[in-house]
């Protein structure tokens, strides 16, 4: 009995000592601040180019497999580059749009490694010296419950780069084989190279979606990301504030701005729960399954790959030149690259753009987040504002919340549109004239919708729509209303009687009743309803 009671202390010593060391690790742990995400990003930008960066083979989405490839795309021999001016020019743009510093002196490099679809064995693009550095992005994204308080952050950009693209593999499963195409191959790129700042999918996605309004205003990238003109590799890592940065995972090739928040957000999810069971994040390349909604594993990057990086040897330095001025003696400045010349050709970026909306018309500020936002649509509702006399904070919930409702729902964009601003104008100017109420326009509206080719008085005629005014014209149908209800509106009759719950409800109803002889107008219609409902008595419940 002794030896059992003492068997039992020293279980009860160590489950003491245990439960101790465990409430010591979870304190120790309680106290240590949480983890957060750091994420960056590199963005490889197709240049919108009639031609290739190092070849004359045209550039086009869709064509049929290898039918824009030259001798050089194949990496024949003796092949050599030409540089194609308009890419360079199209990154210089780029730089300036994004507060770059514009290298005057860029190199370009091969980059070594082999894949079936690129045919030299080596990338052309610039990892020593690229052609603008040092660049800034501010960027905006709502929080809050009702998702209406702006937030603005701005993220470093590292560097731009020119570079090539790669071929295409297309994989075919019947047949267990893999075909190349090469009309990709020399496609000219840019690269951007966000530092690690962003915290979060959120903070990502606004990043991208803010680059691709500035590049498509530039027009130096179309920035279709379901056609890959715009691809998104985005690193990302957690660690503890204060602590060195942790292991950072690679997700590659993210081709919409809601796919790339949900794989980044997942990814910060999944290491922290790694790190949390004693487990260790691996320095690993990555793919995004939208299906799940996970990330999963292609290959490892633990080994440090080796990509021999060397000057090409086929190009010379690229000089960019700050004016006409500095062009040297015997260049034509025509064919050289002048950075005042591309300063002169900025045009309005969507920041500028959200602020003028702002301060020129009154509107909301998340409402000029959606003018900017949709191509077309600032320009469709600053013509409807010049064309009627409505107020802006008016035009823009007709163009936010019935044009883009319909747009929408049937995924047309606002070009395709069967309302032009000029009919929807028109509409908004019968409501301000007080021709027709706001709920028979939006009928109206519906209407024109589905027959664009009527006109807004042509519909509110055939159906009748138009707002009556006349005091003796509403006195009409009021007294033609009663006439054709003798039964509901005699006093004396057994249907009142038996209708009205009490002497107070006739009393009630013969009230309005005569206030819709005495003011045939909105209120005695709405007299006469209020009538026939006291006359109808107490609703029956089921």
């Amino acid at each position: 009995m002794a030896a059992s009671s003492s068997g039992y202390s020293r279980m009860f010593f160590k489950l003491r000592k245990y439960c101790h060391q465990l409430f010591i690790s979870w304190a120790l742990l309680s106290s240590l601040p949480q983890m957060v995400g750091v994420v960056g990003l590199e963005i490889h930008a197709q240049i919108q180019s009639t031609s290739k960066l190092f070849s004359g083979s045209h550039v086009r989405f869709l064509a049929p497999p290898n039918s824009l490839v030259s001798h050089f795309d194949a990496s024949l021999p003796g092949t050599l580059p030409v540089l194609n001016r308009r890419c360079v020019e199209a990154a210089v743009l780029t730089g300036l749009a994004l507060n770059c510093t514009i290298n005057r002196k860029s190199l370009f490099d091969r980059k070594h490694y082999f894949y079936a679809d690129m045919p030299a064995g080596y990338q052309i693009t610039q990892q020593r010296v690229p052609i603008a550095v040092n660049g800034m992005l501010v960027y905006s994204y709502f929080e809050g419950r009702r998702r209406n308080q702006v937030v603005t952050k701005s993220v470093k950009i590292k560097q731009i780069q020119l570079e090539q693209d790669s071929g295409k593999s297309l994989h075919d499963d019947e047949r267990s084989q893999t075909l190349i195409d090469l009309n990709r191959a020399g496609v000219g790129l840019m690269e951007l190279v966000m530092e690690p700042e962003m915290c979060c999918g959120e903070e990502a996605a606004a990043a991208v979606r803010e680059l691709q309004l500035i590049l498509q205003a530039l027009g130096t990238c179309q920035a279709n990301m379901a056609e890959g003109q715009l691809r998104v590799d985005a690193n990302v890592s957690v660690h503890r504030p204060g602590e060195p940065l942790g292991v950072r995972t690679e997700v590659k090739n993210i081709n919409s701005v809601r796919h790339l928040a949900k794989a980044i957000d997942y990814e910060i999810q999944r290491q922290m729960e790694v790190l949390q069971s004693a487990g260790k994040v691996l320095n690993e390349t990555r793919a995004f399954d939208s299906k799940s909604g996970n990330t999963i594993p292609m290959r490892d990057k633990e080994g440090l790959q080796d990509y021999r990086f060397m000057p090409e040897p086929n190009l010379p330095p690229l000089f960019v030149y700050e004016s006409e001025a500095s062009v040297p003696a015997g260049v034509d400045p025509a064919q050289v690259v002048v950075i005042d010349r591309l300063s002169g050709q900025l045009p309005e970026l969507p920041s500028v753009k959200r602020t003028r909306l702002v301060e020129t018309y009154g509107i909301l500020q998340e409402h000029s987040f959606t003018l900017v936002n949709e191509d077309g649509l600032i320009d469709y509702f600053e013509n409807v504002v010049q064309t009627t006399k409505a107020e802006p904070r008016k035009v823009i919930g007709w163009v936010i919340k019935e044009l883009m409702g319909n747009l929408n729902s049937q995924n047309l964009n606002v070009s395709q549109s069967p309302i032009s601003p000029c009919a929807l104008a028109e509409l908004i100017s019968l409501v301000e004239s007080g021709h027709i109420s706001s709920s028979t326009a939006k009928q109206v509206f519906q209407e024109m919708w589905k027959a664009p080719e009527k006109t807004v008085g042509q519909i509110v005629k055939e159906q009748d729509l138009w707002m009556i005014n006349d005091k003796e014209e509403l006195q009409k149908i009021c007294k033609r209303i009663v006439d054709s209800h003798p039964e509901e509106v005699n006093p004396n009759s057994a249907l009142v009687r038996k209708s009205c719950v009490c002497t107070e409800s006739r009393c009630a109803a013969l009230s309005c009743l005569q206030l819709c002889m005495d003011f045939p107008s909105d209120l005695g219609i709405v007299g006469l309803f209020i009538t026939f409902r006291l006359l109808a008595g107490p609703a029956k419940v089921a």
